[in-house]
């Protein structure tokens, strides 16, 4: 099964907070929709910019795209430790 990483992104002197808040909401959204299999986190890329991304089911991807408004996408592949 195809997934996707949508991501949201932000900058400033706060976007690891902010970062860190908005995931909260990506949490409770994907809760609440009963989406199956999800993932979802920060990270900190430096002090000033910072994402947020829900990792779902590539046949969740239009219909989160049109709902929730990600600032980007990418297929997601997870670290192979």
């Amino acid at each position: 099964m195809k997934r996707v990483q949508l991501i949201w992104e932000f900058r400033g002197p706060n976007a690891s907070k902010t970062a860190a808040h908005h995931a909260i909401h990506l949490e409770e959204f994907a809760t609440k929709e009963k989406i199956e299999s999800f993932l979802h986190g920060t990270e900190d890329v430096n002090d000033h910019f910072s994402r947020a991304y829900l990792v779902v089911p590539e046949s969740y991807m239009n219909q989160l795209r049109s709902q929730l408004k990600p600032h980007r996408g990418r297929w997601y592949a997870p670290d192979k430790a």
